[in-house]
């Protein structure tokens, strides 16, 4: 299955200055508070007023403290002295009134990043020009939230590849892109990752220490059935790998330091199932407590125990969020900030200094702002097929 999107073609086409961003705000606000009335389970986070441009393959810049940032080298790009700003992460705008009484608006969308400063042209960001599919989700009971939480997928979408958080990894995750990847299909920006997709040939990330973990084996042959098909040269190298890890009718092995054989299993039929090839395992019928992350398939094959505990839906709220999907519970916590809805701390393998660029103290505290499963998670969970 082929998917193309020609980006040149297409004549980037600005928005229109937003005529009431502090009204758009109370919007976003008022079903941020709707939504944090449902999800009790609150996170207390660093409110830091800033927001993210650059999603896709887009030149990735950050609006913080009347600058934008280069966010990878840390170069001014712009900068104005600001007398007041409104950020509405529900319309990817920064609307800046500056000393002298000029307005700005920084805004993005399905063409790029634009610098809007009436009657001037509006300017286009260079390096921002590429064409993604950004729905309103207007008719979604979630959608200003969802927009955001869209946002924060793609803004991690960098060079072509999906990473959990573009500041502080290097590499992709199979299993985050996998997840990132079904917002991809659903809002019809799987193109952004296709060559990345196609370019598999190893049958695991090994990014956990250099462990080979057995769940990579399922989403890395989900991700290739989104753009190809059991023909990809990466297909038979899961195949002859998942046989190394098979114990009678299922297959076992490490996954986050554990062993997690319903999870792992769950993960290698649904991706043989996508690409349409024979499926000779069996999920065993036992405790696992990775069972729950998959709750997209295989429902009944599922035996209860202990949840995840706080510190892990604190941390890494991920988890939970998957957790509330397939137990339709509502414990996945939700942050006391307007932007951004995703974050992830303490994890042995970020690499945290990456935050530096956007505030110093959230390298000290091992905390990134944003996080794409965690994204991907609330917007899968939020969403209304």
């Amino acid at each position: 299955m082929a998917i193309t999107l020609s980006v040149e073609a297409q004549k980037p086409i600005p928005p229109a200055v937003h005529a009431d961003p502090a009204g758009a705000l109370t919007v976003y606000r008022d079903n941020l508070t709707r939504l944090r009335r449902e999800h009790t389970a609150l996170r207390e986070l660093p409110n830091l007023p800033f927001f993210l441009f650059g999603m896709g393959d887009r030149l990735k810049l950050i609006y913080r403290n009347g600058r934008l940032i280069n966010a990878l080298t840390g170069n001014i790009e712009e900068q104005w002295r600001v007398k007041e700003e409104i950020i509405v992460p529900s319309e990817y705008l920064v609307h800046l009134v500056l000393t002298d009484g000029q307005q700005i608006q920084i805004r993005e969308n399905e063409s790029g990043v634009w610098l809007l400063q009436p009657p001037r042209k509006p300017k286009l960001i260079p390096g921002t020009r590429s064409q993604l599919n950004l729905p309103g989700f207007a008719k979604q009971p979630w959608g200003p939230i969802l927009r955001v939480l869209h946002q924060e997928v793609l803004i991690n979408v960098i060079h072509g590849r999906p990473v959990p958080n573009f500041l502080v990894y290097l590499k992709p995750w199979y299993r985050d892109a996998a997840v990132m990847a079904m917002v991809l299909r659903e809002t019809h920006n799987l193109s952004l990752i296709q060559d990345w997709i196609m370019a598999i040939n190893k049958p695991f990330d090994r990014n956990n220490h250099g462990i080979p973990e057995v769940d990579n084996l399922g989403q890395v042959l989900f991700l290739v059935s989104l753009v190809s098909d059991k023909k990809h040269p990466v297909v038979q190298a899961v195949l002859d790998s998942a046989g190394r890890f098979r114990r009678g009718s299922y297959v076992a092995g490490q996954t986050d330091d554990a062993e997690h054989p319903v999870y792992q299993t769950k993960w290698l039929k649904y991706g043989l199932k996508s690409l349409d090839l024979p499926d000779p395992y069996n999920i065993p019928n036992q405790y696992d407590s990775y069972s729950s992350l998959f709750w997209w398939a295989y429902r009944n094959e599922h035996v209860a125990g202990p949840e995840f505990d706080k510190k892990i839906a604190i941390n890494s709220p991920y988890y939970v969020w998957a957790d509330d999907h397939f137990s339709n519970q509502k414990h996945g916590v939700v942050g006391t900030v307007d932007y951004p809805l995703s974050w992830q701390q303490h994890d042995s393998d970020a690499h945290y200094p990456g935050m530096t660029v956007l505030e110093k103290d959230l390298a000290k505290q091992k905390l990134a702002f944003t996080h794409a499963w965690h994204a991907a998670e609330m917007f899968l969970l939020l969403h209304v097929p």
